[in-house]
């Protein structure tokens, strides 16, 4: 569904989204990428989601280290050096030609600053591959440090995850 514009109070433009449940949802975060491999091998990461996620995440700039503290069929969570970063509510829709994946993540980096979001990832064939698209919504993030992450941190932090997952997916097609 497409997104839609409002007026905000302070006269900025913000896109929201309906999710499928009706919910509405704030976009903080919307981006696409081009991945070199195919959707039975996104289908195939999709089977194991500690991997995949610790995975992408050990790709991500600035962490120097990740473990997989533990995993569910619903969850995962992990420890990195900035802190614990805690998918929950994890959904999977796998189809012959497309995956969605969504999930909820709080993210706590150190004593410093919480961040909690909605992520929802579409993989769909390409002529070159597979094509990603992430969606990160409902970003709340509180304190000092919070207003600048929410503020000036989407463009940096989205751009990061869909590289991360292109050099993720990329390598294991290989």
């Amino acid at each position: 569904m497409p997104a839609l514009l409002v007026t905000l109070s302070n006269l900025r433009l913000r896109s929201i989204r309906i999710c499928e449940q009706g919910l509405i949802m704030s976009v903080w975060f919307e981006g696409i990428r081009d991945v070199d491999c195919t959707i039975e091998d996104v289908q195939h990461a999709l089977e194991d989601l500690g991997e995949l996620y610790a995975g992408v995440v050990g790709l991500m700039p600035g962490l120097t280290s990740v473990e997989l503290v533990e995993q569910s069929p619903d969850s995962v969570t992990i420890e990195t050096n900035e802190g614990l970063m805690k998918r929950t509510n994890i959904s999977r829709r796998i189809e012959p030609r497309r995956a969605v994946v969504e999930f909820d993540e709080e993210y706590e980096a150190g004593l410093k600053v919480t961040a909690t979001s909605h992520f929802s990832e579409e993989f769909t064939p390409s002529a070159t591959g597979v094509t990603y698209r992430l969606t990160m919504t409902n970003v709340e993030a509180s304190g000092f440090l919070g207003f600048f992450y929410r503020s000036l941190g989407s463009t940096k932090t989205g751009n990061a995850f869909l590289t991360a997952y292109q050099t993720y997916l990329g390598n294991r097609s290989d």
